[in-house]
């Protein structure tokens, strides 16, 4: 099993283990068949949807070879280094500089902004490209997948359990009720701190696959950079409905406030001294 699938696999067991407890401590027998009916949905949605939230989400549209061939080209030239399948190609038209990959196999795809487009030269975009390709490659987007669909769900479970207790006020005990309810509100802390965890690791481990597949560390170094300043001047909107597809973008598209605590990304100082080692390396070998 590759380590994004097992990642994935475990983000979807905990926070199924955490409903699950919230709903037996809120209300026993009731709040435990609500629990359970919460958790296949999630699982459904998973499967269904789980690789399409982040591409609505940031209105990409499907792209082809016709309509963008210079790009085209470039993504299938480096999934033919990478040796993998030609991902779907998406385009989003948020200024924002940043890519994200999604998906598995048939359905994997990879989407870049109009704002990476005008902010990377081909040799920056290259790295960029290569880097999502790794992503897919690792099945860290099955990972992606999972987190986008489970954070949706936590945060309105969350609001559900503040507004609809479940269970008869007169036969539900106080200190259980109280209980479920603090499970249910910590989840999505503790999911994202989790998930920012694992993220990270994931994020160095595609930066070096990248680093390799094109020969040129530096170039990717450099791209980040690029990404991060261009962030600063072109922020991500800060739209519910982007929050939980942050993670998958290539650099943190939210460098400030108190989103950045929960990133899933290192930091890009960080991950420019890696790639730097690495060519530092290379060129001592």
């Amino acid at each position: 099993m590759h380590v994004g699938a097992a990642r994935a696999v475990g983000l979807f067991t905990g926070v199924a283990v955490v409903i699950l407890l919230a709903g037996w401590l809120c209300a026993a027998g009731k709040g435990f068949q609500f629990a359970v009916t919460l958790v296949v949905a999630a699982a459904i949605l998973v499967h269904l949807f789980g690789d399409s939230l982040a591409l609505r989400a940031m209105r990409a549209r499907p792209v082809g070879e016709i309509e963008r061939p210079d790009l085209y080209r470039t993504v299938r030239e480096q999934a033919t280094a990478a040796r993998q399948p030609m991902p779907r190609l998406y385009l989003s038209p948020i200024r924002s500089p940043n890519a994200f990959a999604t998906g598995t196999g048939r359905r994997a795809a990879l989407c870049c902004t109009t704002g990476l487009l005008e902010t990377l030269d081909e040799r920056e975009l290259r790295a960029v490209i290569a880097h999502e390709l790794a992503h897919i490659k690792a099945a860290d987007t099955l990972a992606g997948s999972v987190t986008v669909t489970l954070t949706g769900l936590i945060t309105a479970l969350s609001a559900i359990a503040l507004l609809v207790p479940l269970g008869d006020s007169e036969e539900t005990d106080v200190p259980e009720l109280l209980g479920g309810l603090l499970v249910v509100l910590l989840a999505p802390v503790a999911f994202l701190v989790v998930r920012a965890g694992a993220g990270r690791h994931s994020e160095f481990r595609a930066d070096e696959q990248a680093a390799r597949t094109t020969g040129d560390p530096e170039a990717l170094a450099a791209a980040l950079l690029k990404l991060e300043a261009g962030m600063r001047e072109h922020p991500l909107p800060r739209q519910r409905t982007l929050l939980p597809a942050a993670h998958l973008m290539t650099t943190n598209p939210f460098p400030t406030g108190a989103w950045r605590l929960f990133a899933a990304h290192p930091p890009t100082g960080e991950r420019v001294r890696r790639l730097r080692e690495l060519r530092r390396g290379w060129e001592l070998g």
